[in-house]
């Protein structure tokens, strides 16, 4: 896991190597100051010795200076190495979850893939910091600061030496018992970030059904879900602090006594016991950054596989090696297929079974099918967004996976069920169909999709700039956007996944209008709850629980299909009474 970490440094691997370098000067400096000190002490203030007391004074006032430039040139340094590998870990982390299939996002979920992008990242970059500073620091003022007191006396210097095995052993049992807490936190996280991203995404609905209380409610229970497990892992943690300072007060206590002895037996002088006093601090000092990295590190390092899972993480859906790069035309073919989402491949779980179905390019497709037929699931097998289970899809009279993912991709233009629409002026969310598409490419498509009317009467027009999920455009106009954007692929497939339900009827006529006269050669499959967006489609398909229940015109379908019948006449019969009335 540390290896593979380590790769994401990169570019900044010249500050991760300056960092330490300036902080072993800085312990030298601070190594020399407590010498320079005992000098003072021992020999110009014992023998009253102004002039020496001056040139030391001078030394000690440079090495005071010097350690503080280095301290801060440090921490500049490992600062700009720390933010830098956060920034390629984050990046690394986006370009992988880009490569994910579905299947893939599924897997993680929305939120958890955010909680890893941003928490986990902070905590191994908050992390990585202190490795390459204070983890340097700890060691190396350690064994200077021991080095210095041994060679001033041997004796009180071993005191240290029964303190950090103990020490040691404390600390790696608080570590043991708390990272299994950590690994549970940081998935409640990812619970926690789900719950507030569907609040607020959905805030209108929340407002619209008076469930403000019942959302806190649920934030509540998740959010005392997180304080509990974090409580229990930082009281754990938190028994550091106490081993480190009775630690900490035992050995001074110990030297204190003992160096005082020496001095009334003439074996140290008064100088000396500071110097070591001083070097007893530093030393535990040390060991309590330490202890704090190790507590960091603990935190980390369920950040850290969590990370490591995405990146190592392979997508469902990849590249072949030999692949095709052009798609002939628009045709259609499944043979004989077959979807699970789960990886058990028990039939029972099958969304599709036994898909045989044939649509020649430039046929306008209608399906049909109640809530849960995998309507949806059918269409995303077309353009890989899912890979079938078992049999073949074809496109062009080739296999999908026979082609390259982005040739196939951008052949098939989707309007999925969820409307999509980005941050950004309406001309910048279009061109996402195509990058260089000019201002009459523009409203030429618009035109098509019937959405031109609408935007010419905003007073930026194109440049309109839309909020975030598309929120100050109603749904009609948001489906007529969305279509545009798809249009603007010049695609051979065209699918609509249920894209006109916000639209009235008289425009869902005129969108198909267009499409018939406009794009004739683009195979469209229209998915559709309303029988009027495809009673005049060259077939009709009818889906029920993952097979299909028929396949023909409206009046073959009329004639055959007692589920088309059914529907048909519901809203036919509801249309006419309409008509009646009014």
């Amino acid at each position: 896991m540390i290896k593979k970490l380590a790769n994401y440094i990169k570019d900044y691997k010249r500050q991760c190597i300056i960092t330490p370098i300036f902080v072993v000067l800085e312990v030298i400096m601070e190594i020399i100051i407590p010498y320079l000190m005992a000098k003072i002490i021992d020999v110009g203030i014992q023998n009253n010795d102004v002039k020496y007391i001056l040139e030391i004074g001078i030394f000690l006032i440079i090495s005071a200076i010097l350690s503080l430039t280095f301290g801060m040139l440090s921490g500049r340094f490992a600062a700009k190495a720390s933010s830098g590998y956060a920034k390629n870990l984050r990046k690394a982390m986006f370009e992988k979850i880009q490569t994910y299939a579905f299947e893939n996002i599924d897997k993680f979920s929305t939120s958890s893939l955010i909680t890893r992008l941003t928490t986990d990242v902070t905590n191994v970059q908050n992390a990585f910091q202190m490795i390459i500073r204070i983890l340097v620091r700890g060691p190396i003022m350690m064994i200077f600061a021991l080095i210095m007191c041994f060679s001033i006396n041997a004796k009180l210097a071993c005191i240290f030496l029964g303190a950090i095995p103990i020490l040691g052993f404390l600390l790696f049992f608080i570590a043991k018992k708390a990272h299994p807490n950590f690994e549970k936190v940081f998935k409640k996280y990812d619970t926690l970030n789900r719950v507030v991203q569907e609040n607020l995404n959905g805030i209108r609905v929340v407002k619209a059904y008076a469930k403000e209380e019942f959302e806190k409610k649920k934030f509540k229970n998740i959010n005392d879900e997180v304080y509990k497990i974090f409580k229990k892992a930082e009281k754990i943690v938190a028994f550091n602090s106490p081993v480190m300072q009775i630690t900490i007060y035992t050995c001074i206590l110990l030297i204190s006594w003992f160096g005082s002895q020496f001095i009334v037996f003439g074996e140290m002088q008064t100088g000396q016991l500071s110097s070591i006093i001083t070097y007893a601090w530093q030393i535990l000092m040390s060991l309590m950054l330490l202890s704090m990295v190790f507590v960091m590190i603990i935190i980390s390092q369920s950040s850290a596989e969590r990370i490591i899972e995405v990146l190592d993480e392979e997508p469902a859906i990849k590249n072949k090696t030999q692949n095709i790069k052009t798609v002939k035309d628009g045709s259609i073919e499944f043979c004989n297929v077959s979807f699970c989402y789960s990886d058990e491949k028990d039939k029972e779980k099958f969304a599709l079974r036994d898909i045989n179905l044939k649509i020649e390019a430039g046929e306008t497709v209608g399906i049909l099918g109640e809530t849960g037929s995998s309507k949806s699931t059918l269409v995303q097998l077309i353009p890989r967004l899912y890979e079938a289970t078992k049999g073949e899809v074809k496109v062009g009279g080739i296999n999908v996976k026979d082609y390259d993912l982005e040739t196939l991709r951008d052949s098939v233009s989707m309007v999925l069920q969820k409307n999509v629409l980005f941050s950004g002026t309406i001309s910048e969310n279009l061109r996402w169909g195509n990058k260089e598409a000019t201002s009459e490419d523009l409203e030429r498509v618009c035109k098509l999709a019937q959405a031109d009317e609408f935007i010419q009467q905003f007073p930026a027009k194109y440049e309109t700039v839309l909020d975030q999920g598309g929120t100050n455009v109603s749904g009609g106009q948001k489906q007529r956007i969305c279509i545009a954007r798809a249009l603007l692929k010049k695609p051979k497939i065209l699918i609509l996944d249920d894209s006109t339900s916000a639209v009235d009827t008289k425009t869902d006529a005129l969108i198909r209008k267009a499409f018939r006269e406009e794009i004739p050669n683009t195979t469209k499959i229209i998915i559709a709850q309303r029988i009027t967006s495809i009673e005049d489609a060259d077939k009709i398909i009818v889906l029920k629980n993952g097979k299909i229940d028929g396949i023909g015109t409206s009046q073959e379908l009329l004639k055959t299909n007692q589920m088309y019948k059914e529907v048909y006449e519901s809203q036919m019969k509801g249309s006419e009474d309409d008509g009646e009335e009014n």
